[in-house]
């Protein structure tokens, strides 16, 4: 039998496939190997400010991270983040400042997940997926959530540690589930939410909230959304989302009720679209699909069959 998850792996979805990286963490409490992998000259290094790192376009039209030799690097001590070494022993690191690096020869671009994401490269992917999590992790909390005292950064930036009263404070991940519900005449819920353009549609999605299972998150999720009850959950696929700290664990489920009552909070509107008319919808113009580097996109297709047409083209 071919389950989702099987069919999931047909095209993977962005920023999850393996990037060749060993993230390494049994390095990053050892201060003399960081300062020999940081020092080594095959090392690589790259900025991260603000969600943004700077790519560029090579001659052969791949696009890449801008990295350069630590020692090119700007200065920095207390931002740098070790992110791991690949097969050939080659160490990664990011540097966190608050604001990216001129290139003399103005080709290289700053760019965020969103964009970057989905002309990377696994690996560069992987790097920067890393980075820019640990950056929107270490901007907020910089205070001790005990004590209230300034804490500093240890574990080559994967640890926070407060000196007044001891804790230590790791990177947080946030649960989301997002899932694409189905009825049983098998057309897909699909939900705009608020402050959404006009005719933007993805799938339902919410945090999972304290004791809850993500089966219980699904269901409560849908129904507050959309006043739809579901029944049976299967999962799919997860994928990192640092916008600012979320893992999104995705979800196809099947409705047991078909009205639909939107919150109006979070939800605007929400339909049900059989494939013919989500195909006519993408082609008219009148819905737009999903980012495609979301795994909305990928849950979507799952249904859908192929590829989502592009609006105003034949799909």
């Amino acid at each position: 039998m071919t389950t989702w998850t099987d069919r999931a792996a047909d095209r993977p979805i962005s920023l999850t496939a393996p990037s060749g990286i060993d993230r390494a963490a049994h390095h990053r409490l050892d201060e003399a190997w960081l300062a020999a992998a940081w020092s080594h000259p095959s090392t690589r290094v790259f900025v991260v400010s603000g969600g943004q790192v700077l790519i560029d376009e090579t001659s052969d039209g791949r696009t890449e991270l801008v990295m350069t030799p630590s020692f090119e690097a700007p200065l920095t001590e207390a931002h740098r983040y070790f992110l791991g070494t690949d097969e050939d022993g080659v160490s990664y690191f990011a540097l966190q400042k608050d604001a990216l690096p001129g290139r003399m020869d103005a080709s290289a671009r700053a760019a965020g997940l969103r964009e970057a994401g989905l002309l990377l490269s696994p690996r560069d992917a992987g790097l920067m997926v890393h980075a820019v999590a640990l950056e929107n992790w270490q901007r907020m909390h910089r205070f001790c959530s005990r004590c209230g005292e300034r804490t500093v950064i240890a574990a080559a930036g994967h640890i926070r540690r407060c000196q007044a009263c001891g804790a230590e404070h790791y990177p947080r991940t946030d649960p989301a589930v997002i899932m694409l519900v189905t009825d049983d005449q098998d057309r897909a819920l699909l939900g705009r939410q608020v402050h959404w353009p006009e005719g933007r549609f993805s799938t339902l999605a919410g945090f999972v909230e304290p004791g809850e299972s993500i089966e219980q998150s699904v269901r409560r999720e849908v129904f507050e959304e959309a006043g739809v009850t579901v029944g049976d959950v299967e999962y799919v696929a997860s994928q990192p989302w640092p916008f600012p700290s979320s893992l999104m664990l995705g979800f196809m489920a099947q409705a047991t009720s078909s009205e639909i009552d939107v919150d109006g909070e979070e939800i605007h509107e929400a339909r049900w679209f059989s494939r013919d008319d989500l195909r006519a919808a993408f082609e008219s113009g009148e819905v737009l699909p999903p980012y495609g580097i979301s795994i909305a996109a990928r849950l979507i297709e799952l249904w859908y069959g192929k590829p989502l047409p592009k609006p105003g083209t034949v799909g």
